[in-house]
């Protein structure tokens, strides 16, 4: 079943249930270029998990639905510097091997985008057909990490789990999603997310080419009008 988004229904909803009333206009945009990505190329997919994509990205970015780097410094040399500290001060036990430092030629693999990609960068550039290793810095790129969230989670590129293995005809295990991106870090808080979003998501849609035309309307219209028909305002 091919799943039309009501863009003006789905934004009056996340603004409510997510947002604390208000969004503004890199919210607007972040969500939209998800809803892009997956109407063009899984519009019938279950709506479970571009609910869950969506929770994913608003829990990892601090709710800002932009591509950011780990601890949410404005750049890399101040990234590797609070990671520094925090594992000089024995806050990253965990880590074995800082992965933030950077290598012979000067890059860091800190984590980036709309999800915390760190050792994952080869794997990813396969993947998307970006090439991350050559350079990291593309996956702060809106597009890139829009697919680089989608289709990690979609194929269990970051953890194994993929999102089939919990969202599925059987199965409707919203916590142990969690496991395809972080173990079971939040797990309960991301599956409150995932419901919500899906309530902006699944509302009674029409279907087949109808479904189809207005998607691609509703989209052609938003770009000219800079995504202005999402009502960015209260």
């Amino acid at each position: 079943m091919v799943i039309h988004i009501d863009r003006p229904f789905f934004f009056d909803t996340v603004r409510g249930a997510l947002f604390k009333g208000a969004l503004n206009q890199p919210q607007v945009e972040g969500m939209t270029a998800i809803l892009d990505f997956w109407e063009d190329r899984m519009p019938d997919t279950d709506p479970r998990w571009l609910a869950y994509i969506m929770a994913t990205a608003y829990h990892e970015t601090a709710y800002t639905m932009q591509p950011v780097r780990e601890t949410l410094a404005a750049t890399d040399a101040r990234a590797i510097e609070i990671l520094e500290n925090a594992y000089a001060g024995g806050k990253l036990s965990w880590v074995k091997t800082p992965y933030w430092r950077p290598d012979e030629d000067g890059k860091s693999w800190l984590g980036r985008g709309l999800v915390q990609l760190k050792r994952n960068y080869e794997a990813m550039s396969r993947l998307t057909g970006i090439d991350l290793v050559a350079e990291p810095d593309r996956a702060m790129e809106m597009d890139a990490a829009v697919s680089i969230l989608i289709e990690g989670m979609v194929q269990g590129s970051f953890a194994t789990h993929k999102l089939a293995d919990h969202l599925n005809e059987t199965t409707d295990d919203w916590i142990n999603a969690r496991r395809i991106v972080n173990g079971t870090d939040r797990a309960e808080k991301l599956a409150g997310y995932g419901k919500s979003f899906l309530a902006a998501i699944r509302r009674e849609q029409p279907k087949g080419r109808l479904a189809r035309l207005k998607a691609w309307l509703v989209r052609a219209i938003a770009r000219v009008f800079g995504y202005t028909l999402t009502g960015v305002s209260a």
